[in-house]
């Protein structure tokens, strides 16, 4: 179930710091990978940054498309998390072996991996001193998606029952996001 995002509040899909699922694209190829460290930018227009190891599938398919998708995971997909973040592309077809099902997203190549509560379609904005140095990946959001169970009018709202985010703090151990509360 996704629902459209305003761009507008895009960055408030990761603006609670969850671990990400980035799928990528290119040539017939595609790849998932989990990252830790990712986070919103900027508003207008969104961006997003991610850090993609340059030994890795993922990174080789980002550079070659320009492309990736970043998709937060529901709680029902830690052991998928752990599992793509410590396995290689190189050796596999790791949606195929993690039975992680997939659609095609409507602006980039990369898939949108199912089971999520949010993904956001990206383009890379060029800057290879920060790619070179730091696998830091700068991408502009063109498209933002989201389960309305879980996310709608631009805020989060876990409701009991309902599964959340997850945030990876190593060691294959995760936190999932806690209870909401307003100071207003």
């Amino acid at each position: 179930m996704r629902q459209a995002v305003d761009l507008n509040k895009a960055y408030r899909l990761l603006n609670h710091g969850p671990t990400v699922l980035v799928s990528s694209a290119h040539g017939g190829r595609q790849n998932v990978m989990a990252a830790a460290w990712s986070m919103p930018l900027d508003f207008s227009p969104p961006k997003v940054c991610v850090v993609i190891d340059k030994h890795t599938l993922t990174r080789e398919l980002v550079e070659a498309s320009g492309e990736l998708v970043l998709n937060v995971p529901a709680r029902s997909l830690a052991a998928a998390t752990e599992a793509v973040g410590t396995h290689s592309g190189r050796d596999g077809d790791k949606f195929a072996e993690f039975g992680l099902g997939h659609s095609p997203a409507s602006l980039v190549g990369a898939p949108l991996l199912d089971g999520c509560l949010a993904w956001l379609e990206c383009k890379v904005i060029v800057e290879r001193h920060n790619q070179d140095a730091y696998d830091l990946f700068i991408a502009e959001v063109v498209a933002a998606w989201a389960d309305p169970r879980d996310f709608s009018e631009g805020h989060w709202h876990f409701e009991a029952g309902r599964e959340r985010s997850i945030h990876y703090v190593a060691g294959g151990t995760f936190f999932e996001t806690g209870a909401e509360f307003s100071v207003k």
